[in-house]
């Protein structure tokens, strides 16, 4: 649900944020009805897939040391932080040896994480996070803190919301991991490069729906997103 404006955070309370508050303000039953379905997809999803969701955290363990699953720090609706699941698709404690963007020939990654990144089953753990509320179907990617704190006055109101598994952003830069290797091989830093180019892309993206916010919106969002999925 949307908080009044003089709940936000202080560093959300300002003139570029306004104008989308006051967009999904007057949307405020669509929000309503988005957390609904929300908890109540989430609590089918997890109950129809713990069959799948125990072969593949075995799959994960037999395959390299570590945990099943992976937790990671991530940046939620009003700046709260959360940890995100998903399968672990990488080297114990990656993201102490390298960056934390992950580009298409990570050598970090491990053989059955590479299957499970291509087609997209490391992300189902994150039924959890929109189950708890702390995520949505339909939103803007979660981002680290790092990244977070790069973000322009506008871009914070992309937080006005839970993040999301998917949005309009990542469908259209589902190469993103392609774009960055070919950065990280013309000698460039993966993080900058990221921060500089990629990020306020995405966000032109992930800003222009939160102004246009709407249910049957969202829908053809998430059919797209299986589209993608099934047949990339």
């Amino acid at each position: 649900m949307l908080c009044k404006w003089e709940a936000l955070p202080e560093f959300m309370r300002t003139e570029e944020v306004r104008p989308y508050y006051q967009a999904l303000y007057r949307r405020r039953a669509g929000l309503a009805v988005k957390r609904t379905f929300d908890f109540a997809a989430s609590s089918v999803l997890l109950a129809l897939l713990a069959p799948l969701f125990l072969f593949l955290a075995v799959l994960v363990k037999l395959d390299s040391e570590g945990p099943a699953f992976y937790r990671q720090e991530r940046v939620t609706q009003y700046g709260r932080r959360f940890y995100i699941y998903k399968f672990r698709t990488m080297a114990e404690n990656a993201d102490r040896k390298g960056s934390l963007v992950t580009v298409g020939d990570d050598a970090r990654i491990t053989r059955v994480g590479r299957k499970l990144r291509g087609c997209r089953l490391d992300e189902i753990p994150q039924l959890i996070n929109i189950w708890k509320g702390e995520m949505t179907f339909v939103g803007t990617r979660p981002e680290v803190a790092g990244y977070v704190r790069a973000y322009t006055k506008e871009m914070y109101a992309t937080l006005l919301l839970p993040a999301g598994v998917t949005s309009e952003a990542s469908i259209r830069f589902k190469d993103e991991a392609l774009r960055m290797e070919k950065a990280c091989s013309a000698g460039a830093n993966i993080d900058e490069t990221y921060i500089r180019t990629v990020l306020p892309e995405k966000m032109k993206w992930n800003l222009r729906e939160m102004g246009k916010f709407s249910l049957g919106r969202e829908m053809r969002t998430l059919v797209k997103t299986m589209y993608g999925v099934l047949l990339p």
